[in-house]
């Protein structure tokens, strides 16, 4: 692919922190016969190409961030129809981006280069030859309007200093120095594979605030990734200053702290004479709010927007129910990926890192296909995530790998090289992704099998464990109640399985008899050293038993005792998340596989911190990284380490996928699924629709007067099993393409027990989920952070009016309120008739 005869150009010298970026322009010129011309271009840093002052092609951010030792992506483009008979001009700007700027959390610079510099090749094409004009020191340089720039600290733009008419031809560069060349091997350079980054909508703001302090701050009502456009009309000199923020105090003050070190500050300096518009080019905040200082005369709505930038992805997955919260938590997850998909996986956009951490992706990476085409976004890294693997002998817990040291084999992060493969194969049915990875795959596994001991467990080294259980403390997240050789042990037992179904896909017969019998190892030892002959996991905590039953490690006499298990431990945490990363996108469909659904849908709708609800009920618009980011009283948790844009534990929209909306594979690529929705939670109703590489599939439930209704599409050149929810004789039927409808009675018990009293026994109320959960926020609200679910073998047999006797400080309010949470309807059923009408 590199030519030549062209070369990557950049200043003479290394360039200093908050450095303007850099300018190169050359003229030359195209003769009438022109047939075709195009542009090749990638950068050291972020790129903005121009043919005779006109913007090329509509990326932002460009080339993004991969391994650039490894490879740059370059992006070509027809241009001929910007050219014009005679003098032309190509000209770029290049900023720090990725490659040159700030970037970690040790605030190092320089991980790939000291310099921007720019890689432009333009063909000309006549009928009798081929023109082209390279990058190098025929090319000039100098510096313009971007003052400074940076991924984590902003852009500064001085429109005073933006040379007039650089970007045309006859332009007087004689005072710009000559290009010096960079070194580089242009054997790095590739075709660019991922999914552009693009502008992909604008917000306009959903109020415009004064302060207490008297500061203006735009609230745009949603949190995202990306940047402000303002258009403003002030005198030359006049600076408008945007920062950028998730949150406000409680005060109504903007919050910055979850931006930790990265300043996330534009600076606007008006050219004057007339209205002007402006936008940064190289730099992304991730901001629901914007205070906005200097701004000339009245701010207004029409003045400033939010543009929402990232991967430009075509949507594939929908989904929304009856219960406005769930289908909150659902865009919730959207926007999360959204924010989180800017050129690769991130952890997250505002902060001093934005890294792509292997762990968050892995956990995640079933919601994301589902909801987006991820193949050319991870396909790429992917990419990156081998070359990585291959130069430094293990899978590194960050791709692109700027960390300072060293990663080690670890489950949930390393085993990234197995799963997501693992993953897109099933959603896009394509063997290529298999092949592609194989490499990656097998070094990644064989790796961790001469770590494990003589019995077969992976018992030793680093691991992060269950990172982030909400019960560890503050300043320790690895401090999981799950053994952390447990949780790698059951990883590794996903992994060798993957593996062996992965060589026998691709006909490596030897090496699927290999890992078929390593599968087989791991799990006899995981078995032995951690669960008992009657399913009972050693280890007790929710995440242990979670992975057990989700792996399929346990035998199927083991697997309905573990189920019971795994209810009991949710019930006694009140329904509120016990679990960190390893065990919380799991844990509801170890419940809902176990004959456990009502326990499932109970912590998924539990509202009390920590739950999946509870930022919902805090106004958040995207997933939190920790389930308290913002406490009860609005205060920020101010952890050092508490983002409120980070979509791994958005994971459990894979579970309101495939089980309230019913719609899972059963053959990669879809060409069977599964289409078994299973109501519960009090929903009424619930629709689905997954784009899939056959075409749309569709499912709608609902529930009404005791009739439930189901309507489903299948796509051409698919078919599907489809297991007719609460059917009184759990009728299943096999289907192909086309419209399929369904309407009968559900059979339902009649509920005998009498209205429930302050003389009702604690398990009596524990059995109907929305008088419990009244209860239980009345409790709260008189004793904060106390629910009676904390204790509940202790106060089974009691009654509400004797535990009231009890309770320090209970008060005849406190009895008041007890009697009308005890009026809300018990969910109940009342009929016993069923029928089928196909």
């Amino acid at each position: 692919m590199p030519s030549p005869a062209a070369l990557f150009i950049g200043p003479p010298s290394p360039a200093a922190p908050d450095a303007p970026a850099l300018y190169t322009r050359r003229e030359f010129d195209v003769a009438a016969t022109i047939t075709r011309a195009t542009l090749k271009v990638t950068a050291l840093g972020i790129v903005e190409p121009f043919i005779n002052g006109v913007r090329v092609g509509d990326e932002v951010l460009a080339p993004g961030w991969t391994s650039y030792r490894h490879r740059i992506a370059v992006s070509t483009y027809d241009v001929t129809e910007m050219l014009e008979e005679g003098p032309n001009a190509v000209a770029a700007v290049i900023g720090d981006g990725w490659a040159v700027g700030r970037l970690g959390m040790d605030g190092a610079r320089a991980h790939y280069s000291d310099r921007p510099a720019v890689y432009l090749e333009l063909t000309l094409e006549y009928p009798d030859e081929t023109v082209t004009i390279g990058s190098g020191d025929s090319f000039r340089i100098s510096t313009g309007g971007v003052q400074a720039n940076g991924i984590y600290d902003g852009e500064t733009y001085d429109a005073r200093r933006e040379p007039e008419g650089w970007k045309l031809h006859h332009f007087d560069d004689s005072q710009w120095d000559p290009a010096h060349v960079v070194e580089w091997d242009l054997g790095t350079l590739e075709p660019a594979t991922a999914s552009p980054i693009r502008r992909i909508e604008e917000l306009s703001p959903a109020r415009i605030l004064t302060t207490p302090s008297g500061c203006t701050v735009v609230d745009f009502g949603q949190n995202i990734s990306g940047w402000v456009r303002i258009d403003v009309n002030g005198h030359a000199g006049d600076t408008v200053t945007l920062r950028h923020a998730e949150i406000l105090t409680p005060q109504g003050e903007l919050e910055p702290q979850s931006n930790r070190t990265a300043a996330a500050t534009d600076r606007y300096i008006l050219r004057g004479n007339g209205p002007e518009s402006w936008e940064p080019r190289f730099t992304f905040h991730g901001f629901r709010f914007v205070e906005v200082e200097g701004w000339p005369g009245t701010l207004t709505p029409e003045s400033i927007r939010a543009v929402v930038v990232h991967s430009d992805m075509e949507r594939t997955g929908w989904f929304e129910t009856s219960d406005p919260l769930l289908n909150q938590l659902h865009s919730n997850v959207v926007w999360s990926m959204r924010g989180n998909f800017v050129g690769i996986p991130t952890d997250c956009p505002q902060r001093d890192e934005r890294l792509g951490w292997t762990g968050d992706i892995n956990a995640f990476a079933p919601t994301a296909s589902f909801l987006y085409d991820v193949r050319g976004v991870l396909g790429a890294w992917l990419h990156d995530l081998a070359a990585e693997q291959q130069e430094k002998g293990e899978v590194p817990w960050t791709v692109p790998d700027i960390l300072a040291g060293a990663s080690h084999p670890t489950a949930l992060w390393g085993d990234v090289a197995v799963n997501l493969p693992w993953t897109l194969f099933q959603e896009y049915g394509d063997i290529n992704i298999l092949r592609r990875s194989y490499t990656s795959m097998t070094a990644f596994v064989d790796q961790v099998t001469l770590l494990l001991n003589e019995d077969g467990l992976w018992d030793s080294g680093f691991q992060w464990g269950d990172w982030l259980d909400p019960d560890a403390p503050v300043d320790n997240p690895f401090a999981a109640k799950t053994d952390k050789y447990l949780v790698a042990s059951a990883y590794f037992c996903r992994t060798t399985r993957q593996m062996a179904q992965t060589a026998e896909l691709l006909g490596e017969e030897n090496d699927a008899q290999r890992y078929a019998a390593l599968a087989d190892r791991v799990r006899n030892a995981f078995c032995n050293e951690w669960v008992t002959p009657n399913g009972r996991i050693v280890d007790e905590a929710t995440t242990a038993v979670a992975l057990a039953i989700a792996f399929d490690i346990l035998s199927a006499d083991q697997r309905g005792a573990a189920g019971d298990r795994l209810a009991e431990l949710v019930r006694k945490a009140g329904y509120r998340i016990s679990t960190g990363f390893a065990g919380t996108p799991l844990v509801a469909h170890a419940l809902s596989s176990t004959g456990n659904l009502d326990t499932a849908y109970r912590l998924l709708t539990e509202k009390s911190a920590p739950s999946f609800l509870y930022p919902v009920t805090m106004g958040a618009t995207t997933i939190w990284e920790r389930w308290d980011s913002v406490l009860p009283d609005g205060t920020f948790n101010d952890s050092g380490m508490t983002s409120l844009n980070h979509y791994a534990l958005g994971a459990i929209a894979d579970w309101m996928h495939r089980v309230v909306g019913g719609l899972s594979p059963i053959e990669p690529g879809y060409r069977r699924a599964r289409i078994a929705p299973q109501p519960g939670g009090g929903l009424t109703s619930a629709k689905l629709t997954h784009t899939t590489v056959l075409g749309t599939f569709r499912v709608a439930w609902s529930i009404d007067g005791g009739t439930l209704t189901l309507d489903i599409d299948v796509p051409d050149g698919a078919g599907a099993t489809v297991e007719l929810p609460e059917h009184p004789e759990s009728a299943v039927h096999e289907v192909k393409a086309g419209h399929h409808h369904w309407s009968y009675q559900i059979p339902t018990v009649q509920v005998e027990s009498g209205p429930l009293t302050m003389n009702s026994t604690m398990t009596e109320l524990a059995e109907h989920p929305t008088v419990w959960a009244a209860l239980n926020d009345v409790f709260e609200t008189y004793f904060p952070g106390h629910r009676f679910d904390a204790h509940p073998d202790e106060t089974a047999g009691l009654t509400l009016a004797t535990l009231l006797q009890y309770i320090p400080g209970a008060s005849e309010e406190l009895a008041a309120d007890f009697e009308r949470a005890l009026t809300i309807p018990p969910t109940a059923s009342c009929t016993n008739e069923a029928g089928d009408s196909p």
